[in-house]
This record gives C-alpha cells, structure tokens and sequence, in this order.
C-alpha cells in the first residue's frame, strides 16, 4: 500500500520552548516500499518581536499569566505561522508543533497537576484560512489521549530521517529543554530510546538576562569567562527530575532560575553562567552513559552555535559531538522537518507515535486536521 501513497511536499512550522522565534522547513517526502524518502526545498524563519516574547515567556509561569494574553497570544501566534507559511507557498500542507506554554506530563498533586495535560498556542484555522491548505496540529494531545506523556514526539522523525546502519546514533537538541533520541546500531523501532534530559537553553537564557540583560549568552562567550563551583553544580544535580526512569519529559516550569537562586547566591554572573552551563552539559552526558554503545552525536536547536555547551558535552562523552549536518538539514532545521513527517503519516492515516518512548498505551495517529477541505 505505501508504495501507492503520493509524494507530498510538506511545510513544517516549529517554534519551540525557547521562545525566540518561528522556523519553516519545505520537504518534498515520499513513502516508498523501503522506506521515507526526503528532500528539503527551501526554508525560513522569523523572530518574535520582543513584546510578543516577553508576553510568552510570562505566560509560562501561573502566577503570572492571565486568560486574556494566553487568547490573545493563541491569535498572534497563528498568525505569525500564517505569514512564514503563506511566504513559502506553494506546498501540498503544513504542520505545526504549536508554541508549547504549559506540559503536565504526569499528575503531581504536590504541584496542583491533576491530569496529564499541555497547551500549545498558535491556531491553526488561521493558517488554514491564509494558505488553503490542509493544516495538521495537535499531536501532543493525541497521544495524552492514549496515555502518553505527549513528548517527545519527534522520535518517531528520527528513527525515518538520521538512523546510520551499523551506528548508534545520537540526535539531540538543545532548545529551552534538552531532548535526547537515541537510534540503536539494528534500527529496532523497540530500542528506540527518547526523552527530556532536563535544562537546555532555559536556565542559561534566564541567567543571561538576570545578569547581563542580554536574551542568551550568544556563543557561550559569557559562560567562557566564568568559572564553575563545583560544590553547587553537585547541588544543582540532586534534582530529583534527573534520576526518574523514562519514559519522561519536563518542560520550563519546573526548570527556572527562580528555583537556582539560593544555590546560585553571591555568584558572579559569569560563574553562574558558567555553572548553569556545566548543569546541562552534565545532564546531558549523564543520559547517554547508559547506554552501551554510542558512536556520535548529532546537536540542533540553539544550543548547538554555543561553543563553551557543546565543547563541555563532548568532553564528557568523549564521542564525536557536532551540529546536526545530515542531507542539507541544519540545527535549526531538524525540529520543523521532524513534524513536517509527522504530519505526512497523519495525512495518511498512519500511526506516527513510539508508544514505548512516551509511555502510551498504543501508537495512535497523532495530529488533528483543520481546513483544506476541497479548496
């Protein structure tokens, strides 16, 4: 049957937990009888002004949010997508990750977490009405339906585009939260293995404008000048989200310099920085030690252009750690082609989640479709 399925060229929107921003990628991607098949066309990106991310990044904490910006918010967002979309015309549908606000992953009575539950802004019908296409969204919840944590969803992606036969791979990202998808050397879809290892860019971002009003400690020059106190790195590594056994996933409320503070007390901010930087770049080599075999690493999202990051990571994985640079694909392109697949198999009607990496009762077809009925 998949070999009949038609090549589509798709348009995957993502914006992620950093909250910088919007990137596009176009992808031609076919279905055949031996696998996906892919090629990227073209791709864009645009900023959140800074009044749009200043409202977002105040939306991410209870105390400070209100219903009247979260609708608002929904609105802009979607027509930010809409504009990036509409500016890549001609494609066959587009995705959208949605501009994730608040993840319960799992009840937590301790922090008022009744049900599994996420929010996304960024409504799809008014991309729809702008492209007049099929616009595919909400996979999270799709997979909370079945009893999923909702992430990380883009394993499924990873397996099709980046498995290296014979090698155990490593693809990662460094966005706000770090997320690891490790492949398997036989590509088993079973030993496929996927979760958030903790902070990524949010503690250092946080820091950065705490310290040095600036929005990220661009290339990790500030982090460079500092030195890490080790005594409160060990400390900072005693939260209790680190050992948990995954399936796992977190999300920027529960990883926040409101919560370093007392550790990070009378710290310059280079040495904060420079903490801060070593707590994810230890996270991160802590998540990969267990398994047997690991050949390389491949790094997207921002964290990947911070060089102080990425040259800590691979000193303490002593494997070969570089931005991700498979078939043209950039960092900043691997999430947004990543949904972009998930929204082909949706298309199709195929299941497009890994159960044993989001804790699902089955694999479900993740995504809901809005617009694009015969225009």
């Amino acid at each position: 049957m998949r070999g009949a399925l038609p090549a589509k060229t798709v348009l995957g929107v993502m914006s992620g937990t950093s909250c910088d921003g919007v990137d596009a990628v176009k992808v031609k991607l076919e279905l055949t009888p031996t696998g996906l098949e892919w090629e990227v066309l073209d791709r864009g990106s645009t900023s959140y002004t800074p009044g749009t991310r200043e409202r977002l990044l105040r939306s991410l904490d209870p105390e400070s949010s209100d219903v009247s910006t979260l609708t608002q918010l929904h609105a802009e967002v979607g027509d930010l997508y809409a504009d990036l979309a509409q500016s890549l015309l001609p494609f066959d549908l587009t995705v959208l990750s949605g501009q994730t606000v608040y993840h319960i992953p799992r009840p937590d009575p301790a922090r008022g977490w009744q049900v599994r539950a996420t929010l996304q802004l960024g409504e799809p019908a008014r991309v729809a009405e702008r492209v007049r296409r099929p616009v595919y969204a909400g996979f999270r919840q799709s997979d909370m339906a079945a009893g999923g944590q909702g992430a990380p969803l883009v394993a499924f992606a990873d397996l099709k585009l980046f498995y290296e036969p014979g090698r155990a791979v490593g693809v990662h990202n460094l966005g706000g939260i770090s997320n690891l998808t490790y492949l398997p050397p036989d590509g088993d879809p079973d030993g496929v293995v996927a979760f958030d290892t903790g902070p990524g860019n949010c503690l250092l971002d946080e820091a950065a404008a705490h310290y040095f009003g600036r929005d990220y400690d661009a290339g990790g020059r500030l982090a460079a000048r500092g030195r890490v106190d080790e005594a409160v790195l060990a400390r900072l590594l005693t939260h209790p989200y680190y050992t948990l056994p995954y399936p796992k996933t977190t999300g920027r409320e529960v990883f926040t310099l409101a919560a370093c503070r007392d550790a990070l007390t009378d710290m310059t901010g280079h040495d904060a920085l420079a903490t801060l930087t070593a707590l994810t770049a230890e996270s991160v080599a802590r998540a990969y030690r267990q398994f047997p075999v690991l050949d390389r690493v491949w790094v997207a999202g921002g964290g990947a252009h911070n060089d102080t990051l990425m040259a800590q990571v691979q000193v303490r994985l002593g494997v070969p750690v570089a931005p991700l640079a498979v078939q043209g694909v950039t960092a900043r392109d691997r999430e947004a082609l990543c949904f972009a697949v998930l929204g082909l198999y949706a298309h199709f009607g195929l299941p497009n989640t890994l159960p044993r990496v989001t804790g699902a009762r089955r694999a479900v077809v993740a995504g809901t479709r809005t617009g694009g009925w015969g225009d």
